[in-house]
C-alpha cells in the first residue's frame, strides 16, 4: 500500500513537473536513454494506468470517452476515477466498442451516458482510444488529449507494448470533440444513436493541422480522411533512416513503399507482430530487410503502432506518425480510428528510444546513422526568422527570411513523392535584410519547402488542403 501511494505521488509530481510541456510521450515497456539526444524517453514501469487516472482526477468540467474494449483488471480502477469525475460534476461521456466485452463497463456509475457502435453488418469496429478533458474550458491550458495504442486492459498495461500521447492543446481537443460529437450524434450529454455517424458513414470535419509548440501536428480521422495516403506521404518525406513497430500490419502498398525507400539508401528497420506473419507484409520486409527487420512474439503482443521517419537527420524534418490505427485495409476503410502525425525531432528521438530497447531485445543491433551535419545547427536564429505561412494555406502563401548578413541562398519547394514542384529562388547570394517570396500552387497536398541559407539546411511544410 505505501509503495502504491509513493507510486501515485511519483505520477501527480511528474504530471505538474511537465506542466510546461504540450505533448508528453510515454511507454510502458523499458527504453533506452542512451541513444537519447533531445529529452529521455518516459518509461511508466507498471503505472501506465495511474497516469491516465491522474489526468481524468484532474477533470475540471467534460470528459469524453472513446475507447474500444476497457475490462477493470487488476491495474487502476478507471471507473472509479471517471465515477468521482461524474460525482464532483463534470460531464462524463463514453463511446466504446459494441462488438467488445467491455466488462468494465459494469463498474461505471448508471448515470453516466455510454454508446456503444453499431454492430449490424454495414459496421466493423469502434477501435479508437483516446480521452478529451476540458475540451471547452475557458482557460485553453485545462484542454488535454489522451491517445495512443492502449485499450483498457490488464495485459495492455502491462505486458503489451504499446505508446501513449497527451497533449495539451484546446484547438487539437475541440477537433477530438467534433469526431466524437459526431459518433455520439449530438454535442450535448445525451446520444442520439438516430444521427450519430460511425465506420463509412463519417464525414472529414476537414480540422488537420495544428501548431504546438511551434511544431506542427497532422491529425486524420478514419475511415473517412484516407489516413492510409497520409501514411504513405510521411513515408515519402524520409530521408535517412526510418524505423516502424506495427501489431497487424497487412498492406502490402505500405510496405512496398517501406522497401523502395530501403533501397533507395535509406536505413530501415522495424517490429512487427508474429499476428502479421501470415500477411504479405511479412513476405516482403523478411525478404528484402534481412536481419533489420524482426518479429516479436511474447510476452503479449507487440500492440503500438507507429512510424519515426528521421529521427538521426535533424535538417529532414522528423517525424513521428502513432495512433490507433493498424496498417490494415479495415483501418484505412472501416473502422473508426485516429493518427497523429508529429512533425519534431524531440518526438522522433524519444520513439527512437524505444524503438532501440525494443529491437535490441529482440537480438537486433542497429547501425548509427547521420543525417544532418553535426557542424549545422538544426534552430538556429536563421532558422527561427525563416517563415512559411498562413499553413494551412489556400494554395497562396508568402515564404519570408531574414539575414544578418551577406549569404548564399536557395530555396525549393518539393511534394511529398520527392519531386521538385518550384524553385522560390535558385543558388544566389542575397544581402543583409528581409526577404520575401510570395508563392501560387494550385494542386492541394503536403510540401516540403527546403532552405539552404549559407551553411545551414532545413525544411519547413505548407499543407494546401482540397478546395
Amino acid at each position: 500500500m505505501i509503495k502504491k501511494l509513493f507510486l501515485l505521488f511519483l505520477i501527480v509530481v511528474s504530471i505538474n513537473a511537465n506542466a510546461g510541456n504540450k505533448i508528453l510521450y510515454y511507454f510502458n515497456r523499458p527504453v533506452d536513454n542512451s541513444v537519447s539526444t533531445t529529452i529521455n524517453a518516459v518509461y511508466l514501469n507498471n503505472c501506465m494506468a495511474d497516469t491516465f487516472a491522474a489526468y481524468i482526477n484532474r477533470a475540471k468540467y467534460s470528459i469524453d470517452i472513446a475507447i474500444y474494449d476497457y475490462s477493470q483488471g487488476s491495474f487502476a480502477n478507471m471507473a472509479t476515477a471517471v465515477n468521482n469525475a461524474y460525482s464532483r460534476g463534470v460531464q462524463v461521456r463514453w463511446i466504446y466498442d459494441g462488438s467488445s466485452t467491455n466488462s468494465g463497463l459494469s463498474a461505471v456509475n448508471s448515470a453516466i451516458h455510454t454508446l456503444g457502435s453499431p454492430t449490424t453488418s454495414n459496421y466493423t469496429i469502434m477501435h479508437n482510444k483516446f480521452v478529451v478533458i476540458d475540451a471547452n474550458s475557458t482557460d485553453q491550458n485545462d484542454a488535454i488529449v489522451m491517445t495512443g495504442s492502449f485499450n483498457w486492459e490488464s495485459s495492455q498495461f502491462s505486458t503489451d507494448h504499446n505508446n501513449a500521447v497527451i497533449i495539451q492543446d484546446s484547438a487539437l481537443a475541440h477537433a477530438y470533440t467534433a469526431e466524437f460529437n459526431m459518433m455520439w450524434g449530438d454535442p450535448g450529454l445525451v446520444p442520439n444513436s438516430s444521427n450519430s455517424k460511425f465506420g463509412q458513414y463519417k464525414t472529414d470535419l476537414g480540422r488537420h493541422n495544428f501548431t504546438i509548440e511551434g511544431k506542427q501536428v497532422e491529425l486524420y480521422f478514419s475511415p473517412s480522411d484516407g489516413t492510409n495516403s497520409h501514411i504513405q506521404s510521411t513515408i515519402a518525406t524520409a530521408n535517412t533512416d526510418m524505423y516502424f513497430g506495427m501489431y497487424t500490419f497487412t498492406d502490402n502498398s505500405d510496405a512496398s513503399m517501406i522497401v523502395s525507400k530501403y533501397n533507395s539508401g535509406v536505413y530501415v528497420a522495424g517490429i512487427d507482430d508474429s499476428y502479421s506473419n501470415s500477411y504479405s507484409p511479412y513476405t516482403t520486409f523478411s525478404s528484402n530487410l534481412g536481419a533489420n527487420f524482426k518479429v516479436y512474439n511474447s510476452p503479449g503482443i507487440f500492440h503500438s503502432k507507429y512510424l519515426i521517419v528521421d529521427p538521426s537527420d535533424k535538417c529532414s524534418d522528423p517525424i513521428v506518425l502513432t495512433g490507433s490505427h493498424n496498417w490494415t485495409t479495415s483501418a484505412n476503410t472501416k473502422n473508426d480510428e485516429n493518427t497523429l502525425i508529429i512533425h519534431s525531432d524531440t518526438a522522433a528521438n524519444v520513439y527512437y528510444q524505444s524503438f532501440h530497447a525494443d529491437f535490441a531485445v529482440l537480438g537486433g543491433s542497429l547501425t548509427t546513422v547521420t543525417g544532418c551535419p553535426s557542424s549545422v545547427p538544426s534552430n538556429t536564429t536563421t532558422e527561427k526568422n525563416t517563415s512559411v505561412y498562413p499553413n494551412p494555406s489556400d494554395g497562396t502563401f508568402t515564404v519570408s527570411y531574414s539575414l544578418s548578413s551577406m549569404q548564399n541562398v536557395k530555396i525549393d519547394i518539393y511534394n511529398t513523392t520527392g519531386q521538385k514542384t518550384l524553385s522560390v529562388i535558385n543558388e544566389a547570394t542575397q544581402p543583409a535584410g528581409e526577404h520575401v517570396h510570395n508563392i501560387n500552387l494550385s494542386t492541394p497536398g503536403m510540401y516540403l519547402v527546403q532552405f539552404q541559407i549559407g551553411d545551414e539546411h532545413f525544411t519547413k511544410k505548407i499543407f494546401v488542403p482540397g478546395r
